[in-house]
């Protein structure tokens, strides 16, 4: 057996706690599997006396990960620091410049900043891999780099935050509210005491800009993602869902055609048969078509020590057995400047919920606003009936443009009757 893969971790919070637990207790089966043993050298972290239920007393310690990266006995340094810029950033540049590997699970880090750290890992002539940056331990960037690479792909769609999908799927089981389910949430660690990175879409929409950029070939685009989170989902909404054949779903959907690249974040209605309608609770799916192997669907957990230390441990092997690849599929300086196409240019089905006084006359305005806009109905559902009281009306259309479905909102919301802004939610595939 050759001489050992060392290595050192900045960042021993949950994951990089958990990195050291499965280092160590799956050392033996690593090794077999690297064809060398994976040697944690040196660590780094904020404070070296917090209990992280692992001993880390055999390693050298480094108060600084940015001189660790410089300087430890190290071949490949593990970043799991986190945040999009500061200490994350300058530990990858530092690994880069002194010849080390690096495996990170920062997906902020690397949809900010992805295409420039691509271009110097390569530069240096190292690695840089981030399994674990995108659906925890599912090999997602991994399928679509290596496992996919005869086909070109062109629409991937899929459940990237496992606190919205908890979220949204306890509202459907229970018909709770959002606010009392996120607070649930918390109590059970699925949700940040800050939860805004999650459930207003910004983590999915960092992680669709790094598989965007596998899938297509295509620059990091992050600031091209258009996002949209689930505060705003009522549990009425998912019961009318429920009744039309539906389940709401937070998605993330990146398409290419012939004039760019689409890329969104945002809640969706799915059909009830579809496969991602079936990833629940905390688990994370991603959907892709390509045009060699047609659909293909990999689901599992996307969040936790263990199954994000299962990725980085399945970069490190990578690195210890020589297996190298462009860190976004193709070397960096041809990665493609394709525009990200803008939210007014989707076209598909809608579902609006119209909360509005019950009287003679409000549906024929609602109707003849939208045959102004051009769109048609596909289906009207009004349940209740309180002459004079507040009601529910829900639509669904026919396909049609973004642009033209936010002209007729702003109108509807302007008749008297209508008491709530729209509630708009699209209709996708699945």
């Amino acid at each position: 057996m050759t001489a050992p893969l060392k290595i050192a971790i900045a960042g021993l919070g949950t994951v990089g706690a958990g990195t050291l637990k499965l280092l160590d207790e799956q050392a033996e089966l690593l090794a077999l599997r690297a064809g060398r043993r994976l040697q944690v050298t040196a660590v780094s972290a904020r404070n070296r006396n917090l209990d992280r239920g692992v001993e880390i007393s055999g390693f050298q310690w480094f108060d600084d990960a940015v001189e660790m990266a410089r300087s430890a006995e190290a071949n490949a340094v593990v970043e799991l620091i986190g945040g999009s810029d500061g200490a994350a950033k300058a530990v990858c540049e530092a690994a880069f410049e002194s010849g080390r590997h690096v495996v990170t699970a920062n997906k902020a880090l690397l949809a900010h900043h992805g295409t420039d750290l691509a271009a110097k890992a390569e530069a240096a002539g190292v690695s840089l891999t981030y399994e674990a940056a995108v659906a925890g331990g599912i090999p997602v960037i991994r399928a679509l780099r290596e496992g996919l690479a005869g086909n070109r792909i062109t629409r991937l769609h899929g459940i990237l935050n496992g606190t919205c999908n908890y979220i949204l799927t306890t509202m459907r089981e229970t018909g709770r509210d959002f606010d009392d389910v996120l607070a649930e949430a918390q109590q059970l660690g699925y949700a940040e005491a800050d939860p805004t990175f999650d459930i207003e879409g910004v983590d999915a929409a960092h992680k669709l800009a790094l598989l965007s950029s596998v899938a297509f070939g295509s620059r990091v685009d992050f600031d091209g993602v258009y996002t949209e989170g689930i505060s705003k989902i009522a549990a009425m909404d998912i019961q009318y869902a429920e009744e039309l054949g539906y389940r709401i779903k937070l998605l993330g959907i990146a398409e290419m055609n012939h004039e760019g690249i689409h890329q969104r974040v945002h809640p969706a209605m799915v059909p009830a048969d579809a496969p991602i309608a079936a990833v629940e609770g905390v688990f994370n799916g991603v959907v892709t078509e390509g045009d060699f192997v047609g659909t293909t669907v990999l689901e599992g957990r996307g969040a936790g020590a263990g199954p994000t230390a299962s990725a980085v441990a399945a970069d490190l092997v990578d690195i210890a057995c020589g297996r190298h690849a462009p860190t976004f599929g193709v070397p960096a300086a041809t990665l493609s400047a394709t525009p990200s196409l803008p939210m007014d240019r989707h076209t598909g089905p809608y579902y609006v919920r119209l909360m509005v006084i019950d009287k003679p006359g409000v549906f024929a305005d609602i109707a003849a606003t939208l045959r102004d806009a051009e769109i048609s109905f596909e289906s009207v559902l009004q349940r209740s009936r309180e002459p004079g009281g507040v009601v529910p009306v829900v639509l669904t259309t026919h396909e049609t443009s973004e642009a033209a479905m936010q002209r007729a909102l702003a109108a509807i919301e302007a008749i008297e009757a209508v008491r709530e802004p729209p509630h708009m939610i699209r209709i996708e595939r699945g």
